[in-house]
């Protein structure tokens, strides 16, 4: 069930994406080579209680198997949910993608960015762009009475137009009450029916785009996605507030 979320709802989800972006932000001045990613995930613990919100990925999942972390942070051909530790270090020329949600005051918020360590290869430099680009072009479909494929559309035509791939089994999701609330949201054209967007929805949107095929592996730890192929993969998400006319981007 898609849930609409009222005035005050919205407000709440305004306030706490913009400690989420500054919390991000305060993560990516930390981003270096030689730092590991269990001192990026400490950092952005403290962030997020020192600022009132709950991490909203730690605990998450299976109970036999629940992610240990605030963030996922994710290097090179790793796509997502990459759990961080001391004995992953970051490295000249990488290209590190950390995704981070938050509860603040009963509603969550989720984004992710791709930075690039130092001085890193004309390939990563592109992915990194595209992938940030293929969330802007996304964006600019999403407005009530639109469809949620015009999006879908969009980031997939701008990802092949670079020679990229767009993952298929990882997609974007509604968000708010809970993390991963209705509707789907993929980042390529799919066959199964469409949804009309209405004002008052709130949706991650994320596109995962690989440098060459779209297939994926699920690591040993059984979190991790991998490229299938071992190449770069590039991530950027946002929290939208679907609006007449256009939709605000609550995460930056």
């Amino acid at each position: 069930m898609i849930v609409i979320k009222n005035e005050k709802e919205i407000d709440v989800m305004r306030r706490g994406g913009k400690i989420l972006s500054m919390i991000m932000n305060e993560i990516g001045k930390m981003i270096a080579s030689g730092i590991n990613t269990q001192e990026l995930d400490a950092l952005a613990e403290r962030l997020v209680f020192d600022n009132g919100g709950t991490p909203a990925f730690k605990g998450y999942g299976d109970e036999k198997n629940p992610y240990p972390a605030t963030i996922c942070a994710s290097i090179n051909n790793e796509i997502v949910h990459s759990i961080p530790t001391e004995f992953k270090i970051i490295k000249e020329g990488d290209l590190v993608k950390i995704d981070i949600g938050m509860e603040w005051q009963g509603l969550i918020t989720d984004m992710a960015r791709t930075f690039s360590v130092g001085s890193v290869s004309p390939e990563a430099h592109k992915i990194m762009n595209v992938t940030r680009e293929a969330l802007n072009q996304g964006i600019s479909k999403i407005k009530a009475g639109a469809k949620l494929s015009e999006y879908s559309i969009a980031v997939e035509s701008y990802a092949r137009s670079n020679g990229f791939s767009v993952i298929r089994d990882l997609v974007g999701h509604g968000v708010g009450k809970i993390l991963h609330e209705d509707p789907v949201v993929p980042n390529y054209h799919w066959s199964a029916k469409d949804i009309i967007l209405k004002e008052g929805m709130t949706l991650a949107l994320e596109p995962m785009i690989n440098v060459g095929t779209h297939k994926i592996k699920l690591g040993a730890d059984g979190w991790t996605y991998l490229t299938d192929d071992e190449k770069l993969s590039a991530h950027f998400e946002d929290t939208v507030l679907v609006k007449k006319g256009g939709c605000e981007i609550l995460t930056r």
